[in-house]
């Protein structure tokens, strides 16, 4: 595992002239050394960036409980968001699933869940409303399809408190992960090229280099 994760101020946000979306200035971690060394190397690199004077907190990853872990240890009033992308992609393997033969259809089924999960303040609630009441109807499902709508019920009830998109686009807040998925790939350009084999604390040692100059402190 590379732990990895990218902070910034929303005023450091801004857009190229072909309006392509940039991050003017920003802080970076990447570490091998393990979640407990992360833990703090996030900790440590928001504090410089201004965590202590910033009227609001907001942290969007993915659904992976040990990242929320860490938000309730270190950053326990910042507002908690699931990346949207992540949350699209587990309702496709329900629609998958259901209608695996008939992809139009499958589009159909998810176009009402997707508008609602995007535009109402109660979106996440109607969706996992929406799948209960599928789940309810046994009869017409496989074995299979009730065990994927089960796992995600589980999945929406778990994060639901964390799907406010419609409000987040309001405050004209990031409500997807792209930033640190680029900041994933920049050094996957990195350190994934032809020809080159990384002892683990090779790896960690050129992973703290590069790290140091992204952030400045070189």
């Amino acid at each position: 595992w590379v732990y990895t994760a990218t902070i910034f101020r929303l005023d450091q946000r801004g857009h190229t002239a072909s309006q392509r979306p940039v991050i003017t200035e920003r802080g970076y971690v990447a570490t091998r050394a393990g979640l407990e060394s992360f833990e703090r190397q996030v900790y440590a690199e928001a504090l410089r960036r201004g965590l202590g004077a910033a009227a609001e907190v907001l942290v969007v990853a993915d659904g992976a409980i040990w990242i929320w872990n860490l938000v309730e240890n270190r950053f326990r009033l910042a507002t908690q968001r699931v990346d949207l992308y992540h949350v699209k992609q587990h309702l496709w393997s329900v629609a998958s699933e259901l209608y695996a033969q008939d992809k139009a259809q499958a589009r159909a089924w998810l176009r009402p869940l997707f508008h609602q999960l995007e535009r109402k303040n109660d979106g996440a609630v109607q969706v996992l409303e929406a799948l209960k009441e599928l789940l309810r109807a046994k009869e017409s499902l496989t074995p299979a399809q009730r065990e994927k709508l089960a796992r995600e019920i589980g999945y929406f009830t778990t994060h639901a408190q964390r799907m406010d998109y419609a409000q987040g686009r309001r405050k004209q807040q990031p409500v997807g992960s792209g930033a640190v998925e680029s900041t994933c790939r920049q050094y996957q350009v990195r350190f994934k090229r032809p020809g080159q084999f990384w002892s683990l604390a090779g790896d960690e040692s050129l992973l703290a280099l590069e790290t140091l100059n992204r952030n400045g402190r070189w």
